[in-house]
């Protein structure tokens, strides 16, 4: 027969078996855990990895037929028109406009592509060389360059730009800038306060590129040569625009031309400041730059 005392020693036992299994027990629970946390925390599940990894911005483009840069341009949404002030009526009412994304133009087309594309140069400014941009050319003839290039890239990918999409371009991708790449003009645009009509600064066009650029890496979008747009010109156009990718009116007889030229002040110059000819209109302080779709 068990004593009082044995029973108790045995009990004893028991209970301390127990309380060393139930430790050893959360312990190696305790470890898996913590082991399966750090797990999941160094290898990040699939969904989460590709959630994480932005797609890549699309590359530069450049036309394999005329050498033509084009800059990739993250579309977005903003306040189209008149913004700091000191502009025209036709330049209100600041309204909210957004763009899809698009390539534009590094340059104004130069007379280099237009003689490659075209086989001759219309340019008054002929003697400025092949880097400086093609001038002497109507909305009419920036059609034909395009149509021809279009031909030779097997597609429709080329064409103006809307007056949206370039002043979108123009001012950095929507910022309120006075001149495309900020508010001093003698650092970004050739325009008439650069000339003092001595041989080696002559009145005229100047090559590409030799300002600086506006923050989307865009050159010469403030002074050189006006640059055509796809658009009719509607002088109250801005009161009845659409929100979402306008075009410009349906209908008109005057072609939009954004930027201005080595010819003009200050104010031509601005940003938002916007210039309208009959299409077939020509001389040499007009040119364009081009748009290819994505």
């Amino acid at each position: 027969m068990v004593s009082v005392e044995e029973e108790f020693m045995v009990n004893k036992f028991l209970v301390s078996f127990a309380v060393i299994f139930l430790s050893v027990s959360l312990t190696h629970a305790a470890e898996s855990s913590a082991k399966k946390k750090a797990s999941s925390s160094a290898k990040p599940t699939t969904d989460t990895a590709k959630a994480s990894a932005a797609p890549a911005p699309p590359k530069p483009f450049k036309d394999p037929v005329t050498g033509l840069e084009m800059v990739y341009v993250k579309g977005g949404c903003f306040q189209m028109g008149n913004v700091l002030g000191d502009g025209g009526s036709e330049e209100k009412p600041v309204h909210e406009v957004c763009v899809p994304d698009f390539y534009l133009g590094k340059f104004e087309v130069t007379q280099g592509q237009w003689k490659k594309n075209m086989g001759s140069n219309p340019s008054h400014n002929s003697k400025c060389g092949e880097n400086c941009p093609v001038d002497n050319v109507s909305w009419s003839d920036a059609q034909d360059f395009i149509s021809k290039l279009n031909g030779k890239s097997g597609g429709s990918k080329f064409r103006l730009p809307t007056e949206a999409e370039w002043e979108f371009a123009a001012r950095s991708g929507g910022k309120s800038e006075q001149y495309s790449g900020g508010d001093v003009l003698a650092d970004v645009a050739w325009s008439f306060i650069d000339f003092d009509g001595v041989e080696n600064n002559r009145w005229g066009t100047k090559s590409v590129g030799t300002k600086r650029p506006n923050g989307l890496g865009i050159y010469d979008m403030t002074g050189n040569v006006w640059e055509w747009t796809n658009d009719w010109y509607g002088s109250d156009y801005y009161s009845s625009s659409p929100r979402n990718n306008p075009t410009g009116p349906v209908t008109g007889d005057r072609r939009v031309l954004r930027g201005g030229c080595w010819r003009n002040g200050a104010f031509d110059l601005r940003t938002t400041y916007r210039n309208f000819l009959m299409p077939g209109y020509r001389n040499d302080v007009i040119g364009f730059r081009l748009v290819r779709m994505m």
